[in-house]
């Protein structure tokens, strides 16, 4: 098997006497998608912040293409080809759909302005909002808020990236096409580490999913085995 594209090893995160992440570790393949589940509290988060460089570890480190990024800021990670999305959107809310992919562009990839708006325009093009790039991000609604959260993540041209409850505060009608668009990411060669509680998004969404439990991981494997392993079922329900 070759090199992981990412490589999560012995990672504890503590805040004050609380143990967020307790000596985890696991690998991600290139172009494999990976779901990460857990209970609320569970720890999915942090470790996100842990690898974008929000937070370092107190122990432990993280690899990406062979390369430790443990002690980088954020935006050097996000340089070197990891970018994320937030369970929350945080777009600029008085500018415009496509003002917001272009910042993205200008900051994540270093491109000038006429490459970064045409950079843009194709991406918002390719996530089907090409209709809303002159909408203001204050006005737009919140599916179209997640897919602009995660055209701003393309625009960066990652190699990875970290999508946190993609599918939060969708409808049920809404879900096909925020799948349909995932497909599209990962037909780009992109590889995904995708958090979500909408069970029917990450039974057709990944290849894998590593379950953590007050910061440890407790299982790992196929999306179906997953599904009907007992600690999993325990951690979930009790």
């Amino acid at each position: 098997m070759s090199e992981p594209i990412l490589s999560v090893s012995g990672v504890t995160k503590r805040f004050g006497g609380l143990v967020a992440l307790r000596d985890l570790s696991f690998d991600i393949q290139r172009d494999e998608a990976v779901g990460l589940m857990g209970p609320n509290g569970a720890g999915k988060t942090t470790l996100l912040n842990v690898i974008a460089g929000e937070y370092k570890p107190d122990s432990g480190a993280i690899r990406f293409n062979g390369n430790f990024i443990t002690s980088l800021p954020p935006h050097k990670i996000c340089h070197l080809g990891i970018a994320r999305t937030y369970q929350i959107p945080q777009p600029f809310v008085n500018l415009t759909a496509l003002q917001n992919v272009v910042v993205a562009a200008r900051f994540g990839r270093g491109l000038g302005k006429a490459p970064a708006e045409k950079e843009a325009s194709e991406v918002l093009d390719m996530i089907g909002l090409s209709e809303k790039k002159d909408a203001l991000a204050k006005d737009l609604s919140t599916i179209t808020l997640k897919l602009l959260e995660l055209a701003r993540v393309l625009a960066s041209k990652p190699e990875l990236v970290l999508l946190d409850e993609v599918a939060a505060g969708l409808t049920e009608a809404e879900i096909p096409k925020l799948l349909d668009t995932l497909r599209k990411v990962r037909s780009m060669g992109i590889t995904v580490l995708l958090i979500e509680h909408v069970i029917s998004v990450m039974m057709q969404a990944v290849d894998r999913i590593v379950v953590i439990n007050e910061g440890m991981k407790i299982a790992e494997g196929a999306p179906k085995e997953i599904m009907e392993d007992k600690k999993v079922i325990e951690a979930y329900f009790g």
